[in-house]
């Protein structure tokens, strides 16, 4: 969940870790979430895995951009981890793409974070 100035929070789908202190993600161009990180870049990146649990704080850039999407890197200022003795995260949220033509458009997305 990317959670931006509002507070206003939104599923991603499309977070990649590219660095020690650093996450790339796109967003679409139509997205409110854009505009907010344009006018304020600090975010919240919440992620829920199996046995992952964290929130990495940090100040958001829109690197590049196509038709479609902005590529975003997100620079991490602190990662708080969630993890508590008293619980276990057995897994993160399950979904598949329904359309095939957004199932592509995903895979040429995250091999252009890849190249980020």
């Amino acid at each position: 969940m990317l959670c931006t100035a509002g507070p206003h929070a939104i599923p991603v789908s499309t977070a990649t870790r590219s660095g020690d202190a650093t996450i790339h993600l796109a967003l679409a161009l139509r997205r409110d979430s854009l505009k907010r990180l344009a006018e304020e870049p600090r975010c919240a990146l919440t992620i829920l895995a199996a046995g992952v649990a964290v929130t990495a704080y940090a100040t958001a850039t829109v690197v590049d951009q196509d038709h479609r999407v902005a590529f975003v890197r997100l620079d991490v200022d602190e990662v708080q981890d969630h993890d508590q003795p008293t619980f276990a995260l057995t897994g993160g949220v399950a979904w598949h793409w329904t359309d095939d033509g957004a199932e592509d458009g995903d895979a040429a997305i995250r091999a252009t974070l890849r190249r980020l």
